[in-house]
Parts: C-alpha cells; sequence; structure tokens
C-alpha cells in the first residue's frame, strides 16, 4: 500500500510540475508578447510620427523648392531673353579717303572688348597698333553689278551690302546686325535699349526716316535712313544674303545704299519700323534746336557730324563730341532728355536737355511750345523752309526779351554718396539785347548746378519727360542757380 501510495504522489508531482512549467511559460509568453506588442506599437506610432513630420516637412518645402526651380529658371530664360551688347554686330561702311578723319568719330563710341563690329573700306588703308577700332576689312567686289543714276556713286553698291558681308564672316551669337557711316556715331547702351524691345527671331527693320520732307519724298518714307543707322534681325539678314545680289541688279536706277536695302526689303515683304532715336540729321547749321528738344525716346545714334557745327561752341567736333560721351557714361538712358519746368518767382520758362544744355528764358512759354525744336538750323538745301521738315518746328524768336540765355554742359561728376549726378553748365556768353520788360533777367547766372539721380530703367516704363526744379540756393551765390532733374511724382505736371 505504501508503495502505491508512493508512486501516486510522484505522478502527481510530475503533473503538477508540468502544469508548474506550463503556466510559467505562458507568462513569460504573455508578457514578451505584450512587450513586443508594444515595441511595435511605439515604433509603429514613432515611425508614424517621423513619416508624417517628414511629410509634412515635404509637403511645406515642395512649393519653396518648385518657386525656387522656377524663379531660376524664369531668370535663366530672361537672361536668355536679354538682348546685351555681345548680341549684336555692327558694320560700318567707311571711305579710305576719309578714314584719316572719320575713324576719330568711330573711336568715340567704339567699345573695345565688349562690341563687335567689322569696318568696310573700299581700298587698303595704313594702321596704327592699339587703335581702338573694329576689324578693318575690304569690301567685296562690284564690278559686275549694274549702276546706272548719273547723280550717284558706285560705291553704294558695295555699302549695300555690308548687312550681307557681315553676315558671311559666320559670327556665332548673334542677334542683330547694325548699319552705319562712318561719321555715325551710336550711343551703344541705347542701341541695346531700343533693340531689346523687339524679339530677335523675328523679322525687323528698325531704323528712322530723313529729317529732311523732301528727302522723305524723293527717296521714300518707307526708308531707314543708313547714315543715321539701322538694325537687322539675324533671320531677316539670313533671308536678305540669299537674295540681296540678285535684287540690287533689278534696281539699278537707284541712288544710294539705304533706298536698295529698302527695295530688298519690299520684295521680302519687311515694312520699316521706326524708331525716332537714329538719327539721319539732314541738316546744316546748329543742332542746338534740334538736340535741345529731343523727343521722348533713347538718343540713338547722331550722324552728318561733319556737315553741321560742333554741337559745343567754341570746341571741335570731336572734342564736343567727347565732353557729351562724359554724360553718357554716366546716365546715357536719359541723354538728351528733356525737361521743362519754371520759376514762378521769377517769372522764367526753363528747358534742360540733361547732359547736353539748359535754357532760361523770360516770360511763359507753354510745354507745347517748348518741346518743338527751334529752327536754328536749315534745311537740306540750305534754306529757311519750314515746310521742308517732317515734323513741327518753331521760329526763333525775335522778341528781345525772349532770346534764351544758353548754358552748356561744362562737367559732370558721380557722387555715389548721395547717388546723384552733378551737371556743372555754363552759360554761353553773347550779347543779350535790350529788354523793356520788368523781369529779371537772368545774365547774372553764370553757372547752373542740375542734380539728377540716374536712371537706366526709364525706358521700361511708358514714355515720359523728366520734371525738373529750381531749387533754393544761398544768397551769397547769386550767380549759381541750383536745379533738379527727375522722374516727375504723381499729380506733378509742367506748369507755370
Amino acid at each position: 500500500m505504501s508503495t502505491q501510495r508512493s508512486q501516486i504522489g510522484n505522478r502527481n508531482f510530475i503533473t503538477w510540475f508540468f502544469i508548474l512549467l506550463l503556466i510559467i511559460y505562458l507568462i513569460y509568453s504573455s508578457n514578451i508578447i505584450l512587450t513586443n506588442d508594444d515595441d511595435c506599437s511605439s515604433s509603429s506610432s514613432s515611425s508614424n510620427i517621423s513619416t508624417s513630420e517628414s511629410l509634412s516637412t515635404n509637403v511645406s518645402t515642395f512649393p519653396l523648392q518648385e518657386q525656387q526651380q522656377k524663379s531660376m529658371k524664369e531668370y535663366v530664360e530672361k537672361k536668355e531673353m536679354d538682348t546685351e551688347l555681345k548680341h549684336i554686330v555692327f558694320g560700318v561702311a567707311a571711305s579710305s579717303n576719309l578714314w584719316d578723319k572719320r575713324k576719330e568719330y568711330i573711336k568715340l563710341w567704339w567699345k573695345p572688348g565688349e562690341a563687335r563690329g567689322v569696318v568696310w573700306l573700299d581700298e587698303k588703308v595704313k594702321t596704327n597698333r592699339n587703335e581702338d577700332l573694329p576689324d578693318i576689312r575690304i569690301s567685296g567686289d562690284t564690278s559686275s553689278f549694274l549702276y546706272t543714276n548719273r547723280q550717284g556713286r558706285r560705291s553704294a553698291l558695295r555699302i549695300s551690302r555690308v548687312v550681307s558681308e557681315t553676315l558671311r564672316l559666320g559670327l556665332t551669337d548673334v542677334r542683330w546686325f547694325v548699319m552705319g557711316d562712318d561719321d555715325t556715331v551710336f550711343i551703344v547702351e541705347n542701341v541695346v535699349r531700343v533693340l531689346s524691345k523687339y524679339d530677335h527671331n523675328q523679322y525687323y527693320y528698325i531704323g528712322s526716316s530723313s529729317e529732311s520732307h523732301v528727302q522723305n519724298i524723293f527717296f521714300s518714307y518707307a526708308m531707314a535712313y543708313g547714315g543715321g543707322g539701322f538694325a537687322i534681325s539675324y533671320p531677316l539678314a539670313k533671308e536678305l544674303e540669299k537674295m540681296q545680289d540678285r535684287c540690287i541688279q533689278r534696281y539699278p536706277g537707284l541712288y544710294g545704299s539705304d533706298d536698295r536695302i529698302q527695295a530688298c526689303m519690299a520684295e521680302l515683304g519687311v515694312p520699316l519700323t521706326k524708331e525716332r532715336g537714329f538719327h539721319q540729321y539732314d541738316v546744316y547749321g546748329n543742332l542746338l534746336g534740334l538736340l535741345g528738344a529731343h523727343p521722348v525716346t533713347p538718343l540713338v545714334s547722331l550722324h552728318h557730324l561733319d556737315v553741321v557745327d560742333p554741337i559745343f561752341p567754341g570746341m571741335s567736333r570731336v572734342s564736343g563730341l567727347q565732353r557729351l560721351f562724359e554724360s553718357a557714361k554716366l546716365d546715357s538712358a536719359s541723354l538728351m532728355q528733356q525737361s521743362i519746368c519754371y520759376d514762378k518767382d521769377k517769372y522764367w520758362s526753363i528747358s534742360v536737355s540733361w547732359g547736353y544744355v539748359v535754357q532760361i528764358i523770360r516770360g511763359k512759354i507753354s510745354p507745347r511750345e517748348l518741346e518743338m525744336p527751334t529752327r536754328t538750323f536749315l534745311n537740306w538745301y540750305r534754306r529757311a523752309d519750314y515746310t521742308a521738315y517732317a515734323f513741327n518746328t518753331r521760329p526763333v524768336t525775335k522778341h528781345p526779351c525772349q532770346k534764351p540765355f544758353v548754358y552748356y554742359m561744362n562737367t559732370a561728376k558721380y557722387d555715389r554718396s548721395r547717388n546723384q549726378i552733378i551737371g556743372i553748365y555754363y552759360r554761353h556768353r553773347e550779347r543779350s539785347p535790350y529788354c523793356r520788360w520788368k523781369v529779371e533777367s537772368p545774365e547774372n547766372i553764370n553757372n547752373i548746378v542740375l542734380l539728377k539721380r540716374p536712371d537706366s530703367n526709364r525706358w521700361q516704363k511708358s514714355p515720359r519727360r523728366d520734371c525738373c526744379g529750381v531749387l533754393p540756393s544761398n544768397n551769397n551765390s547769386k550767380s549759381n542757380l541750383y536745379m533738379w532733374v527727375g522722374s516727375c511724382r504723381d499729380g506733378e505736371i509742367s506748369q507755370l
């Protein structure tokens, strides 16, 4: 019996032992499972938070990155679209007979290392090393072309081919070809400003007519005058080059080069796009009337400089132009731009042509009159005929009290600390006729100090004249008049 009880006790012990082991296993297993669930849950939650934060960050930064990429793309595209000086090639028609004299005009505006271009001559000339000039080449033979105009010269044939010959040089990254004569002076920065308005991938023939109504009738109002300069877009130049030699053979009776170009443009179906800043200046005499009332457009070119008087009295033609270019270096966009204002206390009308001249006139003259050029010049046929011009003019006044007091630009400098240009204009000494008016005379003013801030972006806005005004001055400096020129404020007008 005792043995049986001992066996039964052993079996029960073994059974309970296994049950205990099972319970311990279950408890251990359940803890592991619970721990893993918590870890997984925590890991999953942490992962979800991290992912959420990452997505949130990506969602918030993606538009910014996209905007930055878009802005960069637009900037790159804009820079690629902007026409710069490097995209323009100048073709200058020159004569070997006048080279020694005319090359001095080219030196005034040419920018070595920046501008690209070629001077095309009829014969070889002596050249000096280190002269700031474009490349010099000899035009192709035109002896096989027919020329029958008895009043003209055969040189018109070779000059008409300047653009085509320049194209054949195979220069890269060209958008525009600009043609001019050896007595043409360009304001290069304004050439760029004007051409930047147009799509160089399209056909464009850009220039201006003559100042002479008779010249325009004789030749054509649809023609760009070559002396004043004209521009042809690259695609149009390519089409012109393909057909020009055949084209000019069809017009042997034409006079010059520019009318031959226009005849070929007519065959190509491309009209003239007029830009009034290209100046042929088919006039004689004093340009004060024209340059003192320049139209509201960038000054692009001047021509016939050997025909007109020096633009600054008492100076040579080249020296006077050098002085003008000193102003152009400071604010080329505003060069020759007219401003009109009044001194109410002294009852003066004042016209400013920035960088060139200031004129003070006693009495009230309306802006409508002041913006018309005064006929200080003669027409191309040396006659004082107001009907001979292709624009409105007004006569030189005969009233002794309204003779202008003229102040020409003498020096100009840029004050970096104040971001302004300080120009000093000296009075041109002429005898003033006796005036009976009881109005203060400007004759005691010897100098005008003109203040202006540079405005290189003015032509990216709608065209408008600048405003000007007289500044208060020290009573001890009665010989100086202080003035300002700048963009008109809201509501500001030229009114006495």
